[in-house]
């Protein structure tokens, strides 16, 4: 469920308005609609960002609509390094359980959002650029339409990004490859049974992890990103890169993180 707007499909597109981004307001501090976080929920580290993976797209929510008189037109295909900046908000409790744009329920403890023209589904990497934190959603819903925001997070991502207090966030969003644009890019290399990940490490301090991303990132290995796990109420912040299905492009990121990292990286088979 998209702020201001749910996308009813059926053999015709028609847009209908029925809720709102959260934010708070000036005076009270209360969350607009009584919209807001729930009353608990699970640990965000131990909510892992979601693994790009090649998916046919939805039935519902690629076709042209229009929303309060503006025409958008989905893209038809995923566009792998595509890059946006602008305002995220995000949406919670009012809307868990109602249906998406792309027919799936709204789950506000997954790592979810909505983009207005974006293929649902799409792999995105979104950076607070108020505090560098930075989380992997899948876009499956449309929206937001409210004030020139480009994104509209899960409340789970928005607790990830610390955008729940605030409400909006600046952020830089980047399409992510799956497994099969990285084989199409590279067609030549020979693939994978099944895309990897590279693991270039684990670290109990945010601040390791984070430097060690940034360092790659520089050094130019692509899709990299830091995840979050608890093993026996210990946790961890992962640095991985992928996922990887071209062999050829494999072989040169693990050379390229081994040489930056010092340690070959641990290959992890997405099944």
């Amino acid at each position: 469920m998209p702020p201001w707007v749910r996308l009813v499909f059926t053999s015709l597109l028609l847009g209908a308005v029925s809720g709102c981004g959260v934010f708070k307001t000036n005076s009270s501090g209360a969350y607009y609609q009584d919209d807001g976080p729930p009353a608990r929920g699970p640990d965000p580290s131990s909510v892992s960002n979601p693994i790009p993976r090649d998916e046919p797209l939805s039935r519902t929510g690629n076709a042209p609509y229009v929303v309060f008189g503006v025409r958008y037109s989905p893209m038809k295909a995923v566009q792998s390094g595509y890059t946006e900046k602008g305002e995220a908000s995000w949406y919670g409790r009012k809307f868990h359980g109602r249906t998406t744009s792309s027919g799936e329920p709204y789950d506000m403890f997954e790592m979810t959002a909505a983009h207005k023209t974006l293929p649902l589904p799409s792999y995105v990497q979104v950076r607070n650029l108020r505090n560098g934190a930075e989380v992997i959603v899948r876009v499956n819903d449309r929206g937001p339409f409210l004030g020139g925001r480009i994104l509209d997070l899960s409340y789970m991502a928005a607790q990830k990004l610390d955008v729940v207090d605030s409400g909006t966030a600046p952020v830089q969003i980047t399409v992510m490859r799956t497994a099969g644009s990285v084989a199409a890019a590279q067609p030549s290399g020979g693939s994978h049974s099944s895309p990897v990940i590279l693991q270039a490490g684990s670290f109990r301090l945010q601040e390791n992890a984070e430097r060690l991303r940034s360092d790659l990132s520089r050094s130019n290995v692509p899709l990299v990103f830091v995840e979050a796990v608890k093993v026996d109420e210990t946790r961890y912040y992962r640095v991985r890169a992928g996922p990887f299905k071209d062999a050829s492009e494999i072989r040169t990121q693990a050379s390229r993180i081994e040489r930056i990292s010092g340690v070959a990286p641990k290959v992890i088979r997405v099944e």
